[in-house]
């Protein structure tokens, strides 16, 4: 494929220039490689594939807009909950979900409270 062009570049065709820094560019032809040496954009030269897909040349029928798929958001239950209960605690109200939150600290504390103290009375 020619560096410049973009078009196909057949064998025993085309020419091939190696820069200083060792990067190889094929073109197409002595005019690709001329317009390539006079940093030449290809994106601005009609005649170029690029610059007739920017430019929408020679689209014969408009293609149709590709639909997206919408994601729908899908309430389910969850293992160990059903789908009531988890909608129950969605719309209960901050205060009644802060003292239920306050309630399972306080029982948690008297857990470990009673392991530490079941753990005493093991070591003695």
């Amino acid at each position: 494929i020619c560096n410049l062009s973009g078009y196909k570049i057949y064998p025993s065709r085309g020419r091939t220039f190696v820069s200083s820094d060792n990067k190889t560019y094929r073109f197409l032809s002595s005019k690709t490689e001329s317009l390539f040496h006079q940093k030449k954009n290809a994106r601005q030269l009609a005649w170029t594939p690029i610059y007739r897909r920017l430019q929408r040349k020679g689209v014969s029928e408009e293609v149709a807009k590709k639909r997206t798929r919408r994601n729908l958001k899908f309430s389910r239950a969850v293992v160990g909950a059903s789908l009531e209960t988890i909608n129950a605690r969605r719309n209960e109200k901050s205060e009644i979900r802060a003292a239920a939150i306050a309630k399972a600290k306080a029982q948690r504390k008297d857990e470990a409270s009673k392991r530490k103290a079941r753990a005493a009375n093991k070591a003695n």
